[in-house]
């Protein structure tokens, strides 16, 4: 099924949508700190989610989409910061970096496995793709419920009495949200790397599985980079992972060739692998238990914020420029990212130190 739309708005309705919700995830965050629960915010937020997804069976026009897009965006951000929060009062000592490793590898399972399942029904059974997304909320639901029966508080069962405020958090917490914000200005919406593989020629039909390669790398390596993470510190991993991703972007731009777009994804898999963990897991160590759910809130939205400018700059330059240049502009932010984050990493140790 086609809808239609120019590469300016696919970036546009992936920018606006999480770029809208996130601003959820300050709010519940810093709302999961103060009344000290989370789960009530993670069944909210899976639940909406779950009710959407059959809706897009529907769906003929780009704007239903950014409709749909956008109520979903909220449930993700209603639930993202008290999830973290959740798995970061969960965590045994010295054990950070593994969790959130896990919870990376966890995640990206389910981006593997669910379209492998809806691979194998559509080529199984004479359904189409309104029945795969009616029956997709079968797994949503029975998340909510797993969450309702399985999953444990850690804070506090009481309401805190104690104020919440942004200024207790510590200035190296923000500075490492600036060097998130430079990053975040030039990682836009995966939707193009995709759209720059199919002008290499390549049958959209092997497209899902060459996206693929990308979470399957990263399920693969997020546990023991997550363990790595623990041993040698979360900062040179973050800044290994941002050199990947300039080189990444750099060959993207250069080159228009399946071979080496299927390398890339496997480095891009890399990437992921080295920094989403590693970046929870440095929120988790420099942030106190109490504010734990407002920190991780504040990296969510400042991401999610950052994603409308990015992915409007990397659509405008895909269709006002060429096909290259959103990928080098990636790649310098990138590179910008990664001298901030070696100044980043100095100035903690400093700290450490005194």
């Amino acid at each position: 099924m086609s809808i239609g739309a120019s590469k300016t708005t696919i970036s546009g309705i992936e920018g606006i949508a999480e770029s809208t919700a996130s601003l959820l995830k300050a709010f519940s965050g810093y709302w999961s700190d103060k009344i000290g629960k989370n789960k009530p915010f993670m069944i909210f937020g899976y639940g909406l989610s779950a009710i959407i997804t059959p809706f897009y069976a529907f769906v003929g026009l780009p704007i239903q989409i950014l409709y749909l897009r956008f109520i979903e965006r909220i449930g993700k951000g209603i639930r993202t910061a008290p999830r973290d929060s959740l798995i970061s009062g969960s965590i045994k000592k010295n054990e950070t970096g593994k969790n959130f490793g896990f919870h990376k590898a966890m995640d990206n399972s389910g981006a593997i496995i669910g379209p492998l399942l809806a691979f194998f029904l559509l080529y199984l059974f004479p359904l189409n793709y309104t029945n795969i997304f009616l029956i997709s909320a079968i797994p949503s639901l029975i998340g909510v419920f797993t969450i309702i029966l399985f999953v444990k508080e850690t804070k506090n069962t009481k309401k805190s009495t104690n104020k919440v405020s942004f200024k207790q958090l510590p200035k190296k917490f923000y500075f490492f949200l600036i060097i998130i914000f430079v990053f975040s200005l030039g990682n836009s919406t995966d939707a193009l790397l995709i759209v720059k593989t199919t002008e290499t020629g390549i049958n959209t039909l092997y497209i899902p599985f060459i996206y693929m390669i990308f979470n399957a790398t990263s399920v693969i390596l997020a546990i023991p980079l997550g363990k790595l993470s623990d041993k040698i510190g979360r900062e040179i991993l973050i800044i290994f992972g941002f050199i990947i991703y300039a080189i990444v972007y750099f060959i993207f731009g250069k080159f228009n060739n399946i071979n080496i777009f299927i390398f890339s994804f496997i480095l891009y898999g890399f990437y992921s692998a080295l920094t989403d963990g590693s970046q929870k897991a440095i929120i988790s160590d420099i942030i106190q238990k109490d504010l734990k759910g407002t920190g991780f809130g504040i990296y969510h939205a400042i991401i999610g914020i950052t994603l409308l400018p990015a992915s409007l700059i990397a659509g405008l330059l895909y269709d006002k420029v060429n096909s290259n240049a959103p990928f080098y502009f990636g790649s310098t932010m990138a590179l910008i990212a990664t001298i901030l984050m070696i100044i980043f990493t100095v100035y903690n140790h400093k700290t450490y130190k005194t």
